[in-house]
């Protein structure tokens, strides 16, 4: 087992502290700003990996199917999240073509396989190579995710079809809704948690 580092830097106002072991629901904070120095994490990697893998599954479904299915004089049309992409590249809108598939695509998927690979090594509690590049990584990416602004895009233009055609949900589309949910929940929580979660200290009883 890796020792836990001694040092830890505050966020606020730069001091250095002494890393203490901390007890379940305890808190540090910086006790000339006040600012949240760490915190007991406990077992979040347990909890965040299923939700992980629920993650990806939803991802798979949500770009294999179809989003929407419209019907207009019973003429239909359905699409994929990856057809949608081609048929803007098609009509000469390159850069949203380009943009939908990195924000909705491919940042969330990269985003998935970091926390992935990162989360898995560590039942058998050690860092996996490569980790500081893809916290940093995973961090950077966090911004660029906007799968929730493409869901919300989706419904309005489901309600604004809705009354020129008939409109039938795709599976895609609760994929899409799920896939928000769960990853708000897996993607909102502190990169921080990974150093105490890789460079922890054995349990102790009780804790």
């Amino acid at each position: 087992m890796q020792q836990v580092p001694d040092a830890i830097v505050c966020e606020g106002c730069d001091a250095v502290y002494h890393r203490a072991p901390l007890s379940r629901r305890q808190i540090a904070k910086c006790p000339r700003c006040g600012t949240e120095l760490n915190r007991y994490w406990g077992r979040l990697h347990e909890r965040i990996l299923p939700l992980a893998v629920a993650s990806l599954v939803l991802f798979v479904i949500a770009n294999a199917f179809p989003i929407v299915e419209i019907e207009i004089k019973g003429l239909g049309a359905k699409t994929t999240l990856v057809g949608a992409v081609i048929a803007l590249a098609t009509e000469g809108m390159s850069e949203v073509a380009l943009l939908v598939l990195l924000t909705t695509l491919l940042f969330p998927l990269l985003q998935l396989c970091i926390l992935l690979y990162l989360l898995m090594p560590n039942r058998q509690a050690h860092a996996p190579p490569g980790f500081r590049i893809l916290i940093r990584m995973m961090q950077s990416l966090q911004p660029w995710g906007m799968i929730e602004v493409f869901l919300l895009g989706i419904l309005v233009a489901i309600v604004k079809l809705s009354s020129m055609a008939t409109v039938i949900a795709g599976p895609a589309l609760w994929a899409f809704i799920g896939l928000t949910v769960l990853l708000t929940a897996v993607l909102s929580f502190n990169p921080r948690a990974f150093w105490d979660v890789v460079f922890r200290e054995p349990a102790r009883p009780g804790s």
